[in-house]
Parts: C-alpha cells; structure tokens; sequence
C-alpha cells in the first residue's frame, strides 16, 4: 500500500511539483510528517540540476507513526533538517557527533527521493525535532538548517569572553548575529553595504565595519564566522589587529571558488581555518529552545506552496533581493 504524494525536483533545470509514492505502512521508528511549512536554503540550488528531491528545512504535523515510536505523538509538530540518520554506534555517534558519522544520511548525499518541499516527509524519529510551542512554523522553517549551522559554529569555537566577528548579513548572516549576541559576546558585524548598519544594530551586532575598511576594528576578534558565499580579501583580515592570534576562522557556504591563504600571518600568527556543516541532533535541539526562550527570530518572506510559489523564492534569491529566507507556506 502506497500514499499518493508529491515532491519538488529540478526537471530540465526548472522546479517542478510531481507525484511520489510513499509507503503507507512504516518502520517501527518513522514518523509519517504532513509538511505546511519549508524554506528555501542555497544548498537547494546546487542540487536542482540532479533532479533530487528539494527541501531540508520543513516544519509539519506528524500524522502516523512507527510501532517503537516514543517521541512524537499524532498532532505534534516536528522539524526536518539536513541529517537524516547515522549509525547510532560509531565512535562519532556515541560521542554526539552523529553529523561526522560515515554512515550518515544527510541532504544531497543520498536518498533522493526525500525532501521537505512535498507533501508528505517519512523521518526517523530520532532525527526529526520538536518544536518548542512558542516557536511559529514560519519562524522554525529555516532554523532546521540556516539556525542549525550558524548555532554548531558559534558554540563550537567561541568561548567567554571572545569577541565574535560576522561576515555577511544575509540568511546565515542575520542569523548568527542574533544568536552571537543572545549568547553574551561582543558581536563585530562586516558588511560591504554601509546602509545595513542600523539593521545590523536591531540584530543585536555590538559594532560593525566595512569589509573593505578592516582597519578601523579597534579591538581583535577572536573567532570570525564567514557566512556569505564569496570569500572576503584574508590578506587584509589575517592581521593580528583585526584577527587574534590563534583566531579561528570558519566558512559555513559551500566553497564557490578554491581557498587560497596568506601563508605567513596563517602560521605565525597561528590561525585555525575550520569548515563547519548543521549541528548534530542534540546540538540543534538545543538550539530550537535557545531560539525560543531568546526570542531569536529569521527575518523571513512567504511565499504559496505551489511551483509559482517555489519559482518566485528562487528569482528573489538569485536576484540577492530575498530578505533573508522564503518560506513556502501550504
């Protein structure tokens, strides 16, 4: 037995809405989710050429559950994000980190035919999420993927005291501020539009500069976060008077062009280049209560849950226009 469902792909380089058969009946720990929300992420672009199924970041009310499921009940909201599943038993898993498991499922890597841009999403129950109460599905959408990356990299390098430095205001961007500043650090905004000072500021950023005029930062940062797409000017940032010594540096879009560094300030002054991909589970549960209890909210634009829908997020987006996540609404 079969549900007849549909799911968004990428069909000859446009978006297009078609069926999908999904099983009726599910495992003893699936969780059978009716989506109304989910948002559009950048990660979803790259993968319109591959005719995989769109969508992980989707908000939804669980309609059927497995037979072992405990968790979830029908009625519940769930969230779905980037990690789909992972072994449960790997050295990784056992420590959290089940993100940096080998046998993990995450979007793009495999299962193709499961995406939150659809009607229906089978999750595995330890790897869809709660959503706290006084979280709007709106709101919780793009926090399953934008909200999950933005949280691992802050708490994974910065420490009391540092001061944290963001690079970009867009969908990460306006994110990591908000969640930087609820955390108590000094939080050092650069940007290349001046006119988002003030927007900057109702985020919660403590100072902000021109990318273009590093210089001017009066004290160092101690972890920079990188979240736009293009790559800033690192032999102008890799000074110990803008970047600590020991700084680390993290990048969290997908690489557009390779990385090159300045090799000397890299050593000398002791620079850590990290990458950083979403949160493990436990992680991003922790992050959707911090949102909610801190009144952390993506600024977001909503758009039908139809392929006009979906085609009119993506021109705003590709346009830069986008302020800063689209979010289809069933």
């Amino acid at each position: 037995m079969t549900i007849q469902s549909n799911v968004f792909r990428g069909i000859e380089g446009v978006v297009k809405k078609v069926p999908l058969e999904i099983p009726s009946e599910l495992g003893p720990k699936q969780v059978l989710i009716k989506i109304t929300h989910s948002s559009l992420c950048g990660t979803d672009v790259h993968f319109i050429p591959h005719s995989a199924a769109l969508g992980h970041e989707g908000i939804g009310i669980v309609e059927k559950v497995g037979s072992e499921v405990t968790q979830f009940q029908i009625g519940d909201r769930a969230g779905a994000g980037y990690l789909r599943n992972s072994c449960g038993h790997c050295d990784y898993c056992l420590r959290g980190q089940d993100i940096y498991c080998y046998e993990r499922s995450v979007y793009g890597e495999s299962d193709f035919s499961t995406g939150t841009f659809g009607d229906y999403y089978i999750g595995v129950e330890s790897y869809i999420h709660k959503i706290p109460d006084n979280l709007p599905s709106e709101h919780a959408a793009p926090l399953q993927c934008a909200g999950s990356t933005v949280y691992q990299a802050i708490i994974s390098s910065a420490k009391p005291g540092d001061r944290v430095g963001i690079i970009g205001i867009g969908g990460l961007g306006h994110l990591a501020i908000q969640f930087s500043a609820k955390m108590g650090y000094e939080t050092v905004v650069l940007s290349t539009s001046a006119d988002k000072e003030a927007e900057a500021r109702s985020f919660g950023a403590s100072e902000f500069y021109l990318l273009s005029e590093p210089e001017k930062i009066t004290k160092p940062i101690n972890v920079l976060i990188v979240t736009g797409s293009h790559y800033p000017d690192w032999a102008k940032l890799m000074k110990k008077d803008i970047l600590a010594r020991g700084a680390d540096i993290l990048c969290l879009s997908a690489p557009t062009a390779p990385i090159e560094l300045p090799s000397f300030p890299m050593f000398f002054e002791i620079y850590n280049f990290k990458s950083s991909l979403v949160a493990s589970r436990g992680i991003h549960d922790d992050m959707l209560k911090f949102a909610a209890h801190n009144g952390i909210k993506p600024t977001i634009e909503t758009f039908s849950f139809t392929e006009e829908g979906f085609a009119e997020a993506l021109a705003k987006m590709n346009s830069g226009k986008l302020r800063y996540r689209g979010v289809l609404v069933a």
